[in-house]
């Protein structure tokens, strides 16, 4: 089955708007910013509960539960496809037999939302969500009214979207495939007149060939930039500095190199903050301060600080932005200290971003035990082709339980990641590692050995089983979790 091309573009006259496969985060964000500007929506998925249900309800948004051709009646004006949408769904198949409209999501967005305002675009293999959500967090205090889309819940917020009244979107530019009709990346929808790129690895295996394939969708994105545009690119990174070699607009680098733009140095914590230094052009420029953990979190924000210079924003508003923002839900999330113990939530799961996590929260819990609970579960994590490279992640975790992950069935079983061989490998660095078969298996072996002042760092892009708010409230009673 293959949707007819021609039918791929929004109509002229557009009231009622139908979402494939709503229940996503992102999608339902987008159904939310539709019917917020005034569309009626309606929705299907085969996953429909809380808490995506409940806010779609909430948002007086029709949701089918399953997918079929009784969805597209009454016939809606256009369609928008998820990603997670196959060209075997049947919803999908009884599109391709109409001549209803239809787009991507990343389509949609710009289509609806950026074409009529200023792009800027956070890009990379890790951090998009952070550096997104700290900029149009920044840009809301200093009372610029962004719009803005992002893959997390932004606790000032509340939301992972908002519908404002200035002239700024903010988007995370996604490098993963737009839809099954289109394999491209999304953020090559996203129309950018400012990007930020924090760094550029190998991920996303089910998508990617390798890593030449990922920067050969880089290049094609910061080929968009206008001439008048701009690109914050983080020029410690080798392939960051490869993929804009060719830029049509302005580069200004950052990082710890002191001939760049914008350059970090000081980092040091203090009182709960992370205090930094940019110099810009080698000159002090301004001290900073965050309430985030971790030497790449301020990279993270250093970056912010660069586009928010560019757009006008003070030294003094821009710190004020900074040392406000609250967090983003499952990045470095405290859910619950009970009895002196810390359980913290957070999504990292490639190598890179598992090591950083680890060693940020080492140096903001100095002194107190740091146990990490790890489930590979992306498509790439999966694979043996990180095997190694998760080896050495761990090294400041003193304690670190690792979950078998599901085999993927599509791939041969020498090829698959194995848990107790990475278990193996770290306790062959002089460190304690355990893998488990499940996540009950981990509760058994980790609930006996807590005891006050430890920290567990719970590692997933999944909800684990939730294990989180087990581990709690066994803590909380002392009853079997």
């Amino acid at each position: 089955m293959e949707l007819n091309q021609a039918l791929n573009h929004a109509p002229e006259s557009i009231r009622h708007i139908h979402i494939m496969g709503v229940c996503g985060t992102g999608m339902a964000a987008l159904a939310g910013m539709l019917k917020s500007a005034g569309f009626e929506i309606s929705g299907s998925d085969k996953a429909v509960y809380p808490p995506m249900s409940l806010f779609l309800e909430e948002m007086q948004i029709t949701v089918f539960d399953g997918y079929g051709a009784q969805n597209l009646e009454p016939r809606p004006d256009l369609v928008i496809v998820g990603n997670v949408i196959t060209r075997k769904n049947p919803e999908a198949v009884a599109l391709s037999k109409t001549d209803i409209p239809y787009l991507s999501f990343p389509q949609a967005l710009a289509h609806f939302f950026i074409q009529d305002r200023t792009s800027l675009v956070v890009t990379g293999t890790h951090g998009k969500t952070t550096t997104s959500s700290l900029l149009a967090s920044c840009l809301h205090r200093a009372n610029l009214d962004p719009t803005f889309m992002i893959g997390g819940i932004v606790r000032e917020f509340d939301a992972n979207f908002r519908l404002g009244k200035g002239e700024h979107f903010v988007s995370e530019g996604d490098e993963y495939d737009t839809a099954f009709f289109d394999k491209e990346s999304k953020f090559l929808h996203y129309r950018p007149d400012i990007a930020i790129i924090t760094s550029v690895e190998f991920d996303h295996a089910d998508i990617f060939e390798d890593l030449d394939a990922i920067k050969r969708s880089f290049k094609k994105f910061v080929s968009l930039l206008p001439r008048d545009g701009l690109i914050i690119a983080h020029l410690d990174d080798p392939n960051v500095v490869e993929v804009v070699a060719d830029a049509p607009c302005e580069v200004q680098g950052y990082g710890e190199q002191t001939d760049l733009d914008w350059s970090l140095t000081g980092v040091r914590a203090n009182g709960g903050m992370t205090h930094f230094s940019i110099k810009h052009k080698g000159t002090d420029w301004a001290k900073l301060r965050v309430q985030l953990p971790g030497k790449h979190n301020c990279l993270n924000a250093l970056a912010v600080a660069a586009v928010l210079h560019r757009i006008g924003v003070s030294p003094e508003a821009i710190n004020d932005g900074l040392s406000l923002f609250g967090g983003i839900k499952r990045r470095q999330e405290v859910r619950g200290i009970v009895n002196d113990i810390t359980v913290i939530d957070d999504f990292a799961h490639h190598p890179t971003a598992v090591k950083e996590t680890i060693q940020a929260l080492k140096n903001a819990y100095a002194g107190q035990r740091l146990i990490t609970v790890f489930e590979p579960r992306t498509n790439s994590s999966r694979r043996a082709i990180f095997q190694q490279d998760y080896i050495p992640c761990f090294d400041a975790s003193d304690l670190t339980f690792i979950r078998e992950p599901v085999p993927l069935e599509t791939v041969a079983k020498e090829d698959l990641f194995s848990a107790k061989q990475l278990a193996l490998d770290i306790n062959k660095r002089k460190k304690h590692a355990t893998s488990c078969p499940d996540t009950e298996n981990i509760l058994t072996h980790l609930l006996p050995i807590l005891k006050a002042g430890d920290v567990i760092a719970i590692l997933s892009n999944g909800s684990f089983d939730n294990i989180h708010n087990r581990l709690l409230d066994h803590l909380k009673t002392g009853k079997a979790a």
